[in-house]
């Protein structure tokens, strides 16, 4: 989950496109990213699927001004703000885009795409949303102080459970976060500040700990239990990672609704 959402991707360049920053074509070839295609059901006065294309501009006509991030987990609504039924359905997909200027938000079903499973097909369901503050969504500073406490919370808990920085699954974990931060400049899209970036880029790399030392093939601890230890001793670690994502994804819309942009 810590890795790049598509909601995060939906949120920065439709945000970026709503903007003015980027043109439609460049917008949703930035979204759909390595998915087979994305469509958008639910849209009021369409009766059935539409290409993100015509959903965006849609949502403009609407009155959407901009795109939050919402990466809910169960007893943490991270980003929401209800009706009860999106939230739930936001929960289930683990991820959502809640509109800005309108009450609107937007819920993922991923297909798997031929026989093979080689792309993904994703379906963003248009549902209405509660007008409030989003939940439990820190600033851009509070997130990057929280992130460098977890960061030091994470390595102390993987040195005391016992994890080794070794073993395939690890090495390939910290590959994979590398190979992220070459490109992290490509995650955000323009109009986002550095300093989002910044946040966005440690809370992976805290999301990558917490991948190595939750895996079983490598380290000290094997057993059942003392796997699940893991887990529990990192879990606020894994909450703090969240809300920076989320902070960072809508860090432009707060900036906007603070009048700095």
């Amino acid at each position: 989950m810590l890795s790049e959402p598509r909601a995060g991707r939906l949120a920065a360049w439709g945000n970026a496109l709503l903007a003015g920053l980027v043109s439609p074509d460049d917008a949703v070839l930035a979204i759909v990213g390595t998915d087979a295609v994305h469509r958008v059901e639910g849209l009021p006065d369409e009766s059935g699927q539409v290409g993100l294309t015509l959903a965006l501009g849609r949502l403009r006509t609407l009155g959407v001004s901009g795109l939050r991030v919402a990466l809910p987990a169960p007893g943490h609504p991270l980003g929401l703000s209800g009706p009860p039924e999106f939230n739930a359905r936001a929960l289930e997909a683990e991820e959502a885009v809640v509109c800005h200027g309108a009450a609107y938000g937007l819920v993922p079903d991923v297909y798997e795409a031929g026989p093979e499973h080689v792309r993904d097909e994703v379906v963003w369901h248009v549902l209405p949303v509660r007008e409030a503050p989003p939940a439990d969504v820190p600033s851009l500073g509070e997130a990057e102080r929280e992130l460098a406490e977890a960061l030091r919370e994470a390595t102390e808990a993987l040195t005391r459970l016992d994890v080794a920085g070794s073993g395939p699954v690890a090495e390939a974990a910290v590959d994979a976060y590398r190979a992220r931060a070459e490109r992290g400049r490509e995650v955000l899209a323009p109009g986002y500040p550095p300093r989002a970036v910044r946040v966005l880029e440690l809370a992976q790399r805290v999301g990558t700990l917490i991948a190595v030392a939750t895996e079983s093939g490598h380290g000290g601890a094997v057993s059942s239990s003392e796997i699940s230890a893991r887990r529990e001793a990192l879990r606020p670690v894994e909450r703090t990672a969240r809300r920076a994502q989320v902070a960072a994804y809508n860090s432009v819309v707060e900036e906007r609704e603070r009048g700095v942009r």
